[in-house]
């Protein structure tokens, strides 16, 4: 399908086109939708259909046990609370369209410049820009201010690079005045709107009496994209092909597909099977119930049964207790979870020790809802090149014609051999300075004010091969449109580009045909990478020697650059031309198009050189990789650099060791064959060698990787998980998202990290996806769920946001659903008495009051501030990332433990309360409130026995809300009418009531902290003993200083020795296989630990 655009023609053919208006909307709702729309995103959820059934059942007098305020207060102080959200930041992007659309812009209408609103804004439009103006919607360029017909516009809004990108004007628009522009007419043939940006296949045809009656490509170089800004040009004016949210920005806007957590995804199986628990109990206490109904009711002669039977009597009791019943699974989980990582992602935005001074970066958390996933990566998968590397590219050594520049001093540029040659202007050597000069698209811009001459590229490769050849004597100093002005050794030589064929993933090359003024000479400058220059070079050329060249400087870990170079033949260049013209102009695969054309050119290459480019690591990347291995987490290095590059990058990261200690397999192969063969010899080798503990990883280069993934991608997968690192070379933005997916599809958690806009492919395709803020724009960084500026900071980021984080939210999950199940079997256990009847002990308002008001802070509190180990330990005994990488705290063994205790707990209280009271004269609702409180002072306790690392503000926290308790409770015994008149007052002047309150704490926290004294004293895991060595060793405490087991990580933790974190309560141990070594026991198990390790508390450092 396809546009046409009739240009400023407003009235006449376009009246019969339906295009949208420029009015842009980024709103999910308006004030029609909202509250219908909003309501139904909030029922598409399960548990709150649940609820709401459960809600609407309370309706129903005859089966509700409590007041239906108990469910429909908090369900719908929930359903206000999100849509509240949502209602805020849906007027926030309502403020954000209003401003933008209602802003003023110059269109002309009729030949006369009219300012209206960017909103009124049509489909051929003629539109006029001034400078610094931001571009209202999608443009084709037709005329600027600068003679040559350029124009410098700033994308950082739209793909977040800073530097200024040059655009064009079309051919048949050369020449034409800002008068003859007032009225020009024309149309243009563009594909339907898309959200790719780097393409824009279109053709424009101008009408009499304009010139240029034949149709003429565009493409991207003469659009000018919404949100984008014109800089450093007076003016410019386009005709709009895009409108509102058809353009290219707002095709690319959407809703991001949420990332479900390993911890939801566990704690959403776990709550599946309670639902099921609870259905199961529902049904068998209904049947009790009808059962005593049948037989025990005439016995009871205090009780009124009606006379007659109702058809549906039979599914009262069992409704009633599932009325009962459904605090199993507590409405506030998931609002107390979402509050709770909302915080947590706050941390990392406060993080000072992750912020970057030198480019004065701080770390940003875009997503709110995966933090707990940090602390579960076990595989890293990494870009290279502004990842790892600083990106800040130093022009080192080069070969040309065979001669060697820079080997002995390690510096081209002081090479005095190179620089006479330079002066000399030997051929090769001007050449092959040349094509480093030309072949780029490095704009040079001279400041007005001190007259310094800046460079401003897209590549960091490009600026430094440039700033190279300035030095050497030829400067770039002016380029106006097609027009190149180098000064060489003081001569002004003058070029023409004539055609750019441009680098693409595909190609690995740029060329560029250019004619010399001065001498009307036509040539070829051609740059890429050796495998693809070297298949076109003509016979006879000195392939070898640069080849090994290359591999020389790919020792050394440089990057490297073919030169070539091709004196054209007139002839041959007009006809070639026609064909590159026909594919410019096609609007259906006019890539592929123009790449087989470019093929007819590229060819019989005079191979001058290689280029070796310097770019050093980062700081404290080998420290990084270095712990991160520790943890136990895998790494795989992505890059589009060559093999031997890759391979010393490698070893510099600590990415591979050398023999003895590693050893590195090659996966190779032009045909599925052969990579087969490849792969099974890789595979039958580390069989072999696994054996002798050493680290193994394999390399595998980008045309081998495509066959592997076509052809054998079981086996290839099976390789990969086999072996903890690869390093993947010459991979494009596709294969390194599709390597992604293949260790996503084997059930491991993903992180991937780049810094550029070839890696937010796989940034979106990971569990969590990474940004670095750095020299090639913020793209990643945009598409990224964490962004910073250096790669050192992933370490802090995994192994004290990502641990605390997962460790928090497992135990706030579990605590949450613990304290509903405590009350919940309190109620069933009082059904047993009760005749099964399905009659609550608690009144309506305490059950409300229950989860939101008496026992949610303490709860809250702890899983922001605790810290089972401080930072510093942490980050200097990785290892212990494992425990959460197996899945130890939030799994069905711990959930089970703590089922089993909200069991046990209930049992306390229940048979205390029913014990102590058993001849007292008393009311239901004084029974109520002593069980009530027992469950309150319980959990008060248990918090505190549970807590790492106490604060003032859990010490408020806990003892606040058991004075909010009280005190709310005093205030209902004060209304005659709330039907707990005097209550708390009968109770609390009762002793047996304290006595009972001492006797449930006694009983019900006694022997969890004698069980977990017991555990940290003679069978303490990794963090016990960890935090024992806290206390006992202010400062830092090495591995060896703690003692490592005699047995192996992994036997160690699968035995009945080891046992899983803190928050573990009445534990088996867990059989994932995925379980972490014991490293930190002490070899004399039989030493006592003492009791401080229950309640350590490390100093509180950077974050809470």
């Amino acid at each position: 399908m396809k546009r046409l655009v009739h240009i400023n023609d407003r009235g006449g053919h376009r009246d019969s086109q339906n295009h949208c208006s420029n009015k842009i909307s980024n709103t999910k709702y308006n004030i029609f939708n909202f509250i219908p729309k909003n309501l139904w995103e909030q029922f598409s959820r399960f548990m709150n259909k649940y609820f709401l059934l459960i809600a609407t059942l309370q309706l129903w007098p005859l089966i509700t046990p409590v007041s239906p305020v108990s469910t429909w207060g908090p369900l719908l102080a929930i359903f206000a609370v999100s849509a509240t959200k949502e209602a805020w930041d849906d007027y926030g992007r309502y403020c954000s369209d209003k401003e933008f659309n209602e802003k003023l812009v110059w269109v002309v209408k009729n030949g006369v410049k009219t300012r209206i609103q960017a909103q009124e804004i049509e489909v051929g439009d003629l539109v006029w820009l001034l400078e610094n103006d931001e571009i209202p919607c999608d443009m084709v360029l037709l005329g600027t201010a600068e003679p040559l017909g350029l124009c410098y516009i700033e994308t950082a809004a739209m793909d977040g690079e800073t530097d200024l990108k040059t655009r064009v004007i079309p051919g048949p628009c050369h020449g034409l005045t800002s008068a003859q522009l007032l009225n020009i007419k024309g149309m243009i043939e563009c594909p339907e709107p898309d959200k790719d940006i780097l393409r824009f296949d279109a053709r424009v045809r101008l009408f009499p009496p304009f010139p240029g009656d034949e149709l003429s490509p565009l493409g991207v170089k003469n659009t000018l994209l919404q949100c984008c800004y014109l800089r450093n040009t007076e003016w410019a004016c386009g005709v709009a092909v895009y409108t509102g949210n058809e353009t290219k920005i707002g095709m690319s806007k959407g809703i991001a597909e949420p990332k479900l957590t390993a911890a939801d995804a566990m704690l959403d199986k776990l709550t599946t099977a309670l639902f099921i628990c609870q259905i199961v109990v529902v049904m068998i206490l209904g049947l009790a119930g009808n059962v005593w109904n049948n037989y025990e009711k005439d016995k009871t002669w205090y009780l009124r049964f009606p006379k007659k039977s109702e058809w549906y009597d039979f599914i009262v009791i069992p409704l009633r207790f599932e009325l009962l019943c459904s605090i199993m699974i507590p409405i506030s989980v998931k609002v107390s979870l979402d509050l709770a990582k909302s915080v947590y992602s706050k941390y990392i935005d406060w993080d000072i020790q992750m912020y970057d001074a030198v480019t004065d970066t701080p770390a940003k958390a875009a997503n709110t809802a995966i933090s707990e996933d940090l602390g579960q990566i076990e595989y890293i998968l990494t870009d290279k090149t502004g990842t790892l590397t600083e990106n800040m590219m130093i022009f080192k050594r080069c070969c040309i014609n065979g001669v060697y520049y820079g080997n002995f001093n390690g510096d081209a540029l002081t090479d005095q051999h190179l620089m006479h040659s330079v002066t000399e202007k030997v051929s090769a050597v001007v050449k092959f300075v040349m094509v480093m000069t030309i072949n780029n698209t490095v704009v040079p811009n001279m400041s007005r004010e001190n007259g310094r001459l800046t460079y401003k590229a897209q590549s960091q490769d490009e600026e430094a091969l440039v700033q190279a050849a300035a030095q050497l004597g030829m400067v770039l100093f002016s380029k106006k449109g097609s027009v190149v002005e180098v000064n060489f050794l003081g001569h002004t030589m003058e070029f023409e580009i004539l055609q750019v064929l441009e680098f693409t993933s595909d190609r690995k090359r740029m060329s560029v045909v250019v004619r010399d003024h001065s001498t009307g000479g036509l040539y070829l400058l051609t740059k890429g990478a050796d495998e693809t220059v070297f298949r076109r070079v003509r016979a006879g050329e000195p392939v070898q020697q640069v080849a090994d060249a290359i591999d020389q400087y790919s020792q050394l870990g440089l990057r490297t650059l073919c030169f070539a170079w091709r004196d054209l033949d007139e002839q041959e260049y007009v006809a070639w031309t026609a064909k590159f013209n026909e594919a410019s102009a096609a609007l259906t695969d006019r890539e592929l198009k123009i790449a087989e054309v470019s093929e007819l050119l590229e060819k019989d290459l005079e191979l001058l050189g290689a280029s070796a480019i310097e770019d050093k690591l980062q700081d404290g990347v080998p420290e990084t990789i270095a712990s991160l291995r520790k943890a136990g987490i895998n790494f795989w290095l992505l890059t589009g650099d060559k093999q031997t590059t890759a391979i010393q990058v490698a070893r510099a990261c600590n990415f591979i060791m050398a023999e003895p200690e590693g050893q590195l397999l090659k996966i190779e192969g032009s045909t599925p064959s052969d990579v087969a063969d490849s792969i099974e010899g890789v595979l039958q080798t580390f069989c072999i060698n696994n054996s002798e503990n050493k680290n193994i990883a394999f390399v595998i280069d980008g045309l081998s990787l495509e066959i592997a993934l076509k052809y054998h991608k079981e086996a290839f997968a099976k390789l990969a998980l086999l072996i903890r690192t690869a390093l993947c070379c010459r991979v494009t933005p596709s294969q390194k998202a599709e390597l992604v997916g293949l260790v996503k599809s084997c059930d491991y958690r993903t992180l991937a990290i780049g810094d550029g806009g070839n890696d937010v492919k796989m940034i979106q395709e990971a569990h969590v996806g990474v940004g670095i803020s750095g020299r090639e724009g913020l793209q990643a960084s945009r598409a990224a769920d964490y962004s910073f500026g250096k790669f050192k900071f992933l370490k802090r980021l995994i192994l004290v946001h990502g641990r605390y984080s997962y460790n928090r939210s497992a135990f706030l999950a579990q605590y949450s659903i613990y304290k509903s199940l405590v009350i919940c079997f309190v109620q069933i256990l009082f059904s047993f008495i009760s005749g099964v009847s399905g009659t609550s002990l608690f009144n309506s308002f305490s059950l409300m009051a229950y989860n939101v008001a008496y026992t949610s802070i303490p709860v809250m509190v702890t899983s922001l501030l605790d810290k089972d180990l401080s930072e510093r330990t942490v980050m200097q005994h990785p290892e212990i990332l494992y425990f959460a990488q197996a899945g130890r705290l939030i799994n069905p063994s711990t959930f089970a433990g703590w089922f089993l205790r909200s069991i046990f707990h209930a049992i306390v209280i229940f048979v205390v309360t029913i014990r102590v009271y058993a001849h007292e004269k008393c009311e239901l609702v004084e029974m109520s409130m002593v069980a009530l409180s027992g469950c309150i002072w319980i959990q008060a306790f248990l918090v505190l026995i549970e807590t790492n690392s106490f604060t003032v503000y859990q010490h408020l926290a806990v003892s606040g809300n058991v004075v909010i308790f009280y005190i709310l409770n005093l205030i209902l015994s004060f209304g005659k009418h709330s039907g707990m008149y005097r209550i708390m007052f009968r109770v609390c002047a009762d002793p047996c009531y304290w006595f009972s309150l001492l006797l449930m704490v006694v009983a019900g926290v006694g022997p969890l902290s004698a069980i977990k004294f017991y555990r940290a004293t003679y069978r303490p895991n990794a963090i016990n003993t960890l935090q024992l060595m806290e206390r006992q060793h202010p400062m830092p405490v090495s591995v060896e200083a703690i003692g490592s087991s005699s047995s192996s990580f992994k036997s160690a933790s699968r035995s009945s020795s080891s046992h899983g974190s803190v928050f573990e309560p009445l534990l088996a141990e867990t059989s994932n296989p995925k379980t972490p070594p014991d490293r930190y026991i002490s070899k004399d198990k039989t030493r006592p630990v003492t009791s401080a390790v229950l309640l350590s508390s490390p100093n509180s450092r950077t974050l809470p």
